[in-house]
């Protein structure tokens, strides 16, 4: 018998939610996660600024394939790092058919932060992907199941065939997933393919299947997780609008308040005890980074909550010490802005942006960054005129967008995600013309809210902390006891 964890640390953007906030909120006890998204480009950065700390080497010398491991260091890191006026190393874009380079990459940079999270204790990590970043899924799933993780967490659209890659793996199995793409023929091959035997080194590890959570919105997603999965859904988080990130669009005709952000109703309002007669354990998120609503959601029956906001300004956390210095300071004051921008994000989700002077949310940096598309990963898988598969972004140049059969309006105001959330982290990439591209903070409407963990006289604040005030008022409440577990180390 395990008892579930009270508090699951948030998969927030790019390299925020990394190895090292990861670990520490796995090793206080509680369900610790990294983020899955763009971990291969973060990897090849975080060598090509020469591995500060060793850290990136130590995953890849506990890598179970060891000459693809050698391959990835002696390709990409740079000793020193590079110099900083330089741009960092381009990748392949995804598709449907990855390039065994690129398939490679996944699968070591997603076992190189599952890895790195699990160092020094032995209580389970997570790792947290986006549905609609589906070309990468089956080599970073793979590769972080070969790390160990004990989760994997998915939202941003309906994750039906994820718990069937699990079941797969996890006996080195091949695996499949089906593509989305748009205008596919009846009959038009749109499955991704990867078989374990592929790439393996020798006699293959023994593999756990890590348990599945879907990230939904709404009871009626929750319901079609449950009945039309591939496999096992072993527990839902629910993530209400007030969340960062991408958001659920709201339900019916999309209607705009008067500062443009889009308006939820009650059709978004999600039913408690609906979620508790699933029978499956339930998290609740998007606005419980407090330690009154954690004990409001473990008396309604959840295993707790998810939170995101709260762990992202941390010391641990992968976000710019500028960026965190200036949001809390904003916070402190109470004054800190987030707009649930409906255009931002190519996907057409909804998105929350901190209102940042300087950043992408400014609307003169915006104007003043030109488009470009090179690193893909919200890209549209789309059918062109032969029936084959071609992929564009909202966010790339306009003209190329239209010339792939896109609507030009549905290139207004979008934003390049990809290379802004690396720009979060630290890894911004260089232009030719020496240009730097620009930040664009996701957090969700509570930002506010984390002055709470600053202690008198200080100006950070660490996991251990929000931990503590989370849990500060529930220590009395029963935890839950998973009935059924999948053994994971």
């Amino acid at each position: 018998m395990v008892q579930f964890p009270k508090i699951i640390q948030g998969g927030m953007g790019v390299g925020v939610s990394n190895w090292r906030l990861a670990n520490a909120v796995s090793k206080l006890g509680q369900l610790g996660v990294v983020s899955g998204t763009a971990l291969d480009a973060l990897f090849v950065r975080r060598l090509a600024d020469g591995d500060l700390g060793g850290h990136m080497r130590r995953g890849l010398d506990a890598f179970p394939f060891p000459e693809m491991a050698k391959r990835i260091w002696q390709e990409y890191f740079t000793p020193g790092g590079k110099p900083v006026e330089s741009a960092y190393p381009a990748l392949p874009m995804h598709q449907r058919k990855d390039p065994r380079k690129l398939i490679e990459l996944c699968m070591v940079s997603n076992f190189v932060e599952v890895f790195l999270a699990r160092e020094g204790h032995k209580n389970p990590v997570g790792i947290n992907f986006l549905e609609k970043v589906q070309m990468p899924h089956l080599s970073s799933i793979y590769g972080a199941m070969l790390a160990g993780v004990g989760y994997v967490l998915m939202g941003a659209g309906i994750p039906l065939h994820i718990p069937g890659v699990l079941d797969a793996f996890a006996v080195h199995h091949p695996a499949e997933y089906k593509l989305s793409v748009t205008g596919a023929a009846q009959g038009q091959d749109t499955q991704m393919q990867l078989d374990p035997a592929d790439y393996a080194e020798g006699p293959l590890p023994v593999l756990y299947r890590p348990r599945f959570l879907a990230i939904v919105s709404s009871n009626t997603l929750a319901t079609t997780m449950l009945r039309r999965a591939s496999g096992r859904v072993d527990g839902l988080v629910i993530e209400s609008p007030t969340a960062g990130g991408h958001n659920a669009p709201p339900r019916g005709k999309l209607q705009l308040n008067a500062a443009g952000e889009p308006i939820y109703g009650e059709r978004d309002q999600v039913d408690i005890a609906g979620l508790r007669a699933l029978g499956v354990p339930f998290w609740l998120a998007g606005g419980y980074g407090n330690a009154e609503s954690v004990r409001y959601a473990l008396e309604q029956g959840a295993a707790g909550v998810q939170v995101g906001t709260a762990f992202a300004f941390t010391e641990e956390s992968g976000l710019r010490s500028d960026l965190k210095d200036t949001l809390l300071a904003q916070a402190v004051t109470g004054t800190g802005d987030v707009f649930t921008d409906p255009l931002a994000s190519p996907t057409g989700f909804p998105f929350k942006v901190a209102q940042l002077q300087g950043s992408y949310s400014d609307p003169a940096v915006a104007a003043t960054r030109t488009r470009v598309c090179d690193l893909g990963y919200l890209r549209e898988p789309y059918a062109d005129p032969e029936g084959k598969t071609g992929y564009r972004c909202a966010a790339e140049p306009v003209q190329n967008y239209v010339a792939k059969g896109g609507k030009i309006e549905e290139t207004v105001g979008r934003k390049c995600l990809c290379n802004a959330l690396l720009s979060n982290v630290g890894h911004a990439q260089i232009r030719k013309d020496g240009a730097v591209e620009p930040a664009l903070v996701t957090v969700g409407d509570d930002l506010n809210t984390v002055a709470q963990f600053l202690a008198p006289g200080r100006t950070t604040y660490s996991a251990a902390d929000v931990v503590e005030s989370l849990l500060s008022r529930s220590m009395d409440i029963a935890e839950p006891v998973e009935q059924e577990l999948a053994a994971t180390a």
